[in-house]
């Protein structure tokens, strides 16, 4: 049986070798996963997951297993970025499922969805009808991205004609009771402040809230613990 504690040495290599690999390679490996990608991401967990489990596996060669496989994905990343063959090779492209409010059933053919699977994925995107889209275009990570014909379009400021006004960003202030001291100065506020708001509120302590963020013109948002 093998040695409890080299498992968990292992395990503890391969989780910050595996987290490093993540840092490095990108956070749009996660958010723009796609087939290729997935494929990687299975086969380098079976790399290591086996490797911890076989006594003649050392910790060295699990290392040497996810560099290996990392300079492969990274290089690959790059080919990517530069060649524009290459990235439609490994990649794909997008494809126009429905065009002009007509769904292209070639498209669809090609891309393995039937009409069951493009309902939901617009439901997803708030449409409950293919009549109320012009064009849909489904992406290579699987996703769709919905353009609604321009009678079930939002109402922008530019069509009732108002003036345009700043967008900000909200700023987190305090999280699990917790003031967030680096948001503080992006906000222009300091903590004395803060703390001053929240006994207007008549809450004596940040401990006592939940979630707070301020936003400008808005002012402070706060939700206490329950």
């Amino acid at each position: 049986m093998m040695n409890l504690g080299t498992i968990t040495i292992e395990m503890v290599v391969g989780f910050f070798a595996l987290f490093f690999l993540t840092k490095i390679l990108g956070k749009t490996q996660l958010s723009q996963l796609t087939p290729f990608d997935f494929i990687s991401a299975l086969i380098l967990g079976e790399l290591v997951g086996n490797a911890m489990y076989d006594p003649d596996v050392h910790i060295w060669m699990i290392l040497f297993a996810i560099s290996v496989w990392g300079i492969l994905m990274y290089s690959l990343e790059i080919l990517t970025q530069k060649s524009m063959k290459f990235r439609k090779i490994l990649e794909g492209t997008p494809s126009i499922v429905i065009r002009n409010g007509t769904m292209d059933r070639k498209q669809m053919k090609k891309n393995k969805i039937d009409i069951n699977q493009l309902q939901n994925l617009i439901r997803q995107k708030g449409y409950f009808s293919i009549r109320e889209i012009d064009y849909a275009i489904l992406e290579t990570n699987g996703s769709i991205s919905v353009l609604p014909k321009s009678d079930n379009q939002p109402v922008t400021r530019r069509d009732l004609k108002l003036s345009q006004e700043e967008t900000t960003l909200p700023v987190t202030l305090i999280m699990d009771g917790t003031i967030l001291t680096d948001n503080l100065p992006t906000a222009g506020v300091n903590e004395e402040w803060l703390l001053k708001q929240l006994k207007q509120q008549n809450i004596h302590s940040a401990k006592e809230v939940f979630y707070a963020e301020w936003k400008k013109d808005e002012g402070l948002f706060v939700m206490k613990e329950n």
